[in-house]
């Protein structure tokens, strides 16, 4: 039994509310460290900026007296709102679980927790086809699997909190690629800091948040002639700094960089973040030169051009309205098909709109939209069937929640996991075909294409047993770090071998490679493959220098 004076022997609404802003807030200040656990170097690790703004929405629950039953389903909804990424959405069907075990219960003692704890991990392992252990999923099934007769709320906690520890440390036996790089599994340690805060609230001591207030910058774009902006992107976003440019003043030359990138700018820091606004002609090298100081935490990026009248709408309408108010607007679904895509860079997004995309999430690696974000994309379509082209591994699964909420429109996802396998599917739409047909035509294009990429290193690793230093050239085959090379030129070489056989190599180069780069890597590509068709594109992506496309 617990120690601690003054424990409630049960937990209705108000107290399940006051456990998850805890939980939320114990989430959030160890968000970078949990990023930082990522196991490959490239610059994705994005594990806890997912979890935390999946469980950003608790904030929300302020003043809440609602009951338990009441209150966990406002939860689960809301974090399946707000999901991002393959761990969010894991979390946010956990809680949809917890919110199944306390169905018609007003308060809650141990029982009733145990209960609802097993509904969210067999909740959570639904999200995924072949679970694995030493995931977040593992850490969660330990708490499960513990003694709880005779212990108080506080008590169950405390020994859910050690199983969790204690499962966490041996992730690293359960994986080896965990194991290689020296760390714990990133999902778990942030399921780890919920229980942390969770029993925090019960012990009488719940987390506060440790992270900066953010000031909401935005232009006043209604002072524009929007023919006349010479840098036509509103670019702004928030850096979490990496360890060492923890002091004020140490990113001097990424100031002057932003600078240099256009008009209207706000730069401002402390010892641990920096906040951008820029008006720029390519927000990608402006998000690609801040990565190389931190992570990013948030990221938004406007057209004032194209957007100028419906952004002046939007910010008068949210003025008068709370934002969870506002309702996105919804498309009368009149025609046969429809189609949303999830792209970064312009050129990615001009090609798929050539192929018939009207519908456009900005997002990929390190920005992982969220299902919100996917359902608003979805229900602006005038379709009866929409399909949604993911493009990336970690959205396919955000993607799939997409259902539970649109309800007159049939949603179809293609689990595309690279632009390359998108464009593939999009290339065998039939307009004549079933939706089914249509689906199961594209399913099997995407299988058709290999995906090739080339970034750099975020972090020192070891990825299969070599040893990788932070700004090494990485060469990726189907998203697996397959090659290390000291420059772009010598990792394009080592990839050579994947492009045998290839008919046709589409080679689009991101907002950090120059023209003229692009036009010597072609012809270097098409030298060493002269019988193979070689399309040469501007993706416009960032972080990325080359994504290629083999067929």
């Amino acid at each position: 039994m617990s120690e601690v004076a003054n424990v409630p022997t049960a937990i209705g609404g108000a107290q399940y509310a006051g456990m998850i802003r805890s939980a939320a807030n114990a989430l959030l200040n160890q968000k970078d460290l949990i990023n930082r656990l990522n196991v490959y170097p490239v610059p994705d690790g994005d594990t806890g900026s997912n979890m935390s703004m999946t469980m950003k929405p608790a904030g929300d629950l302020n003043g809440q007296t609602s009951s338990l039953s009441e209150c966990a389903d406002k939860v689960a909804s809301l974090f399946l709102r707000a999901a991002r990424g393959n761990s969010g959405v894991i979390l946010s069907l956990f809680f949809r679980g917890l919110a199944k075990g306390f169905k018609g219960v007003t308060e809650a003692g141990t029982a009733e927790v145990v209960v609802a704890f097993e509904k969210g991990v067999k909740e959570a392992y639904k999200a995924v086809q072949y679970p694995r252990e030493g995931t977040i999923l593992t850490v969660m099934r330990s708490c499960t699997e513990i003694e709880t007769e005779g212990l108080d709320l506080l008590g169950l906690f405390d020994r859910m909190y050690d199983a969790a520890a204690d499962m966490l440390e041996k992730t690293p036996d359960m994986l080896p690629v965990l194991k290689q790089a020296g760390v714990v599994d990133s999902g778990g340690r942030g399921f780890l800091e919920i229980l942390y805060g969770m029993r925090a609230y019960l012990q009488g001591v719940p987390v506060e948040s440790e992270s900066k207030a953010e000031t909401k910058e935005s232009a006043d774009f209604a002072s524009f002639d929007p023919a006349s902006i010479e840098n036509p992107y509103c670019t702004e976003c928030i850096i979490t700094k990496n360890p060492e440019y923890a002091q004020e003043g140490s990113v001097e030359k990424l100031r002057k960089f932003v600078l240099s990138m256009g008009d209207s700018v706000v730069f401002a820091e402390d010892s641990e973040i920096v906040k951008i606004h820029v008006h720029t002609k390519d927000p990608g090298k402006v998000l690609s030169e801040a990565l190389k100081f931190g992570s990013l935490y948030t990221v938004k990026v406007e057209n004032m051009q194209n957007q100028h009248s419906e952004l002046i709408e939007n910010q008068s309408a949210e003025s008068e309205k709370p934002a969870e108010e506002a309702a996105p607007a919804v498309a009368e679904p009149v025609e046969d098909y429809g189609f949303v895509a999830v792209t970064m860079g312009d050129g990615m997004r001009s090609v798929f709109e050539d192929l018939g995309v009207a519908g456009f999430v900005s997002g990929g690696q390190t920005m992982n939209p969220s299902t919100e974000q996917l359902v608003e994309a979805v229900l602006q379509i005038p379709a009866k069937n929409v399909y949604i082209f993911p493009n990336n591994s970690n959205i396919c699964l955000v993607a799939e929640q997409v259902r539970r909420f649109v309800e007159d429109r049939n949603v179809f996802v293609i689990p595309t996991k690279s632009v390359p396998q998108g464009i593939s599917a999009l290339m065998q739409f039939d307009p004549d075909a079933s939706a089914e047909d249509n689906q199961q035509a594209m399913m099997e294009a995407m299988k058709s294409v290999k995906t090739l990429d080339m970034t750099y290193a975020a972090h020192d690793s070891t990825v299969d047993g070599e040893s990788v230093t932070c700004g090494q050239i990485l060469g990726l085959v189907e998203h697996k770090v397959r090659y290390v090379a000291d420059s772009q030129a010598e990792c394009l070489e080592k990839m050579l071998p994947e492009l045998e056989g290839a008919s046709y190599i589409t080679v689009f180069y991101g907002s950090d490679v120059s023209e003229e780069e692009a036009n010597e890597t072609l012809a270097f590509l098409q030298s060493k493959a002269p019988d193979t068709e070689i399309a040469l594109l501007s993706g416009g992506q960032p972080l990325y220098y080359y994504v290629i496309s083999v067929e």
